[in-house]
């Protein structure tokens, strides 16, 4: 279950719906009643539903959401189609329409709860392509902190690992997640993102998994996620 606030903030994003409307805080529901979705998908008690955990390879252009108004490839659209009648499945968190990489699909609210809280802080590895041969002072801004929206970064770490011709490869480890935020601070230092792939969420790496592939979690991977987050596995 999310906390009240954090309920509040899904609400405030849009991605809470009330029998085919947007949510108001403040809204009067009644799980038996009324059709409650997240991100487009109904949710229902977890005991009626098989709890489902998936790691998805997100192909850059897919939408990190269930539905588009628009039309666009959405998560839902490239699983195997046996995963799409799941009811409740949605992606926890989102990773933008033009990045790559590992993200969680499930039907879970508890598990979503803990990965997209910021108390949590579960660490995302991402592999970046930046324009340019960012120097250590500029990398050094970047790991104690940038400015942005008003208040810095979360200290983060960033790692070179090759230079081919004008562009740098990064190792980045973020514990939180603003909108679009490696793009924002790279663009600011003056590095401007070419590519950006997520590689692991916590203990989740995406290994040799191919764009548009999907796996189960593991139990090993469940228990390292909720343990991360400070809860106990249930599974």
């Amino acid at each position: 279950m999310a906390s009240r606030r954090h309920a509040e903030t899904l609400i405030r994003q849009g991605d809470i719906w009330v029998n085919g409307h947007p949510a108001q805080v403040g809204d009067k529901v009644d799980p038996d009643r009324d059709r409650i979705e997240y991100h487009g998908q109904p949710l229902r008690p977890a005991e009626t539903v098989e709890r489902v955990y998936l790691l998805l390879h997100k192909p850059k252009g897919v939408i990190s959401t269930c539905q588009d108004p628009r039309g666009r490839c959405t998560v839902l659209d490239v699983l195997p189609r046996p995963y799409r009648a799941v009811p409740g499945l949605h992606p926890v968190g989102r990773l933008d329409a033009d990045s790559s990489g590992a993200l969680i699909v499930t039907n879970d609210g508890e598990l979503t709860y803990l990965l997209t809280h910021p108390r949590h802080s579960i660490p995302k590895t991402y592999r970046v392509w930046v324009q340019g041969q960012p120097s250590e002072p500029t990398l050094a801004r970047w790991r104690h902190g940038v400015p942005l929206d008003g208040r810095l970064t979360l200290p983060a770490t960033i790692r070179p690992i090759t230079t081919t011709g004008d562009r740098t490869l990064l190792d980045v480890v973020l514990r939180e997640g603003r909108n679009r935020q490696i793009r924002r601070v790279a663009e600011a230092l003056g590095h401007p993102v070419i590519s950006l792939k997520r590689v692991a969420i916590g203990a989740v790496h995406l290994g040799g998994l191919r764009p548009q592939q999907v796996r189960p979690l593991s139990r090993y991977e469940l228990d390292a996620l909720r343990k991360a987050g400070g809860c106990r596995s249930r599974v």
